[in-house]
């Protein structure tokens, strides 16, 4: 299940996924997505707390489906923050964000415990458009 963990006015949206992430998630946050783009913004800045989140809950054809969401629209992204209590996140975002950064100059996309939701929600509203 998703929803927005705080609404806010400019370009950024805040989402948090309890439990598991399904193809009804995956519309929500296309559609939550596209709202901020008909508002006039160029990108939006993207913050998602997976703190608990549970793998087995989740479907596979979503997170492709989501993956293949992002790459055709990473254009619009900005600054990407994941918030979650992982040492495998906290390994691989680095690594994402490696080809995260490459394809869009000026933008990061970086790991934050979920103590550090605070900092994180900083990071993702200090590029207002």
């Amino acid at each position: 299940m998703i929803e927005q963990l705080k609404a806010f006015k400019g370009n950024t949206l805040a989402l948090e996924v309890i439990e598991g992430f399904t193809e009804t998630d995956e519309l929500l946050t296309q559609k939550f997505f596209k709202e901020k783009l008909n508002e006039g913004y160029d990108y939006i800045n993207v913050l998602i707390k997976l703190d608990e989140i549970k793998i087995s809950h989740s479907s596979t054809k979503s997170f492709m489906e989501d993956t293949i969401w992002i790459l055709r629209n990473y254009k619009q992204i900005g600054n990407i923050a994941i918030v979650a209590h992982s040492k495998i996140l906290e390994a691989l975002i680095p690594i994402d964000a490696f080809f995260f950064e490459r394809l869009r100059k000026g933008f990061q996309e970086r790991y934050f415990d979920a103590s550090q939701l605070d900092k994180a929600l900083e990071f993702v509203t200090s590029k207002q458009s």
